[in-house]
């Protein structure tokens, strides 16, 4: 009689995995989820850290039965899932049910040959509960996200729909963009540059023009816009020298080397080259 019980998930997997290990080992499947959050209520209690009531699912009740009955007459269990965050969730919510006072392990492989299955036997691990932990927060927002909405889809689309928790979000957020743009108003608004050349230098700089004594200022007009370039090319650009600190010393370093670095040529002495 086999002493080593190896469940899987899938029952097409059962033959071929047998026959890698062995009579030594007994094969059998879980059948994907036996432990699920209800059907009939919400199942996870939003008002406190969304603690999630996990149950055994309803016609799931024999396959447990019979893996409960298999591990038995075992001295030890590997749980052989598949090797993403679903299989290690449906691993370890399995433990609890069918492998107390036992032995258990956790093997992953990622293709079943002889190679892979034989080596994964040889290095087997405990249960990495971050996978657990992220398949569990996957489900409880499956199940806040179409629990409340799939009615809404029945009511105004069809029946047999179900909202997914990526889909509605993104489908939110296209919304709200969309109402966004049929929303805005456009404003008619103007800016000023000039491209600023010290004498003697093929090099130029550009600038905007931001503030006017220190205070920010909005061209809603060409008028107000073409005031402010006929000020400025009554007057000279004068460039006022850098006093240095810990905190512009800290910004030269992390600045890439440039022929063009703003803050060289904002020392030295300018004089516009156009508006």
């Amino acid at each position: 009689m086999p002493k080593i019980l190896v469940i899987v998930e899938s029952p097409a997997k059962v033959k071929t995995i047998n026959k890698i290990l062995g009579p030594k080992y007994k094969v059998t499947a879980s059948m994907g989820h036996l432990i699920d959050l209800p059907k009939s209520v919400l199942g996870v209690d939003v008002d406190h850290d969304f603690e999630a009531k996990f149950i055994v699912v309803r016609d799931k009740q024999k396959t447990l039965s019979k893996l409960k009955k298999e591990a038995q007459g075992v001295d030890e269990i590997y749980i052989a899932t598949d090797p993403d965050r679903e299989g290690e969730a449906i691993g370890w919510n399995l433990v609890e049910h069918i492998a107390k006072g036992k032995k258990v392990s956790r093997v992953v492989f990622h293709e079943i040959t002889k190679d892979a299955v034989k080596k994964a036997f040889l290095h087997p691990r405990k249960f990495n509960r971050k996978l657990v932990d992220a398949q569990n927060a996957r489900r409880v927002l499956d199940r806040i996200v179409g629990y409340q909405i799939s009615p809404l889809l029945w009511k105004k689309v069809g029946s047999r729909l179900s909202a997914g928790r990526v889909q509605s979000v993104a489908l939110r957020l296209v919304v709200e963009r969309e109402e966004a743009i049929k929303s805005f108003v456009p404003q008619e608004y103007w800016q000023i540059a000039v491209d600023l050349q010290k004498k003697g230098l093929k090099d130029f700089l550009s600038a905007n023009l931001e503030k006017i004594d220190g205070e920010k200022i909005d061209l809603k007009d060409q008028q107000l816009a073409d005031n402010i370039v006929a000020e400025l090319k009554r007057n000279l650009f004068k460039s006022r020298p850098l006093t240095p600190n810990r905190s512009n010393a800290t910004r030269r370093r992390r600045l890439s080397p440039a022929p063009c670095n703003k803050r060289l040529l904002v020392s030295w002495g300018l004089t516009p080259l156009k508006p």
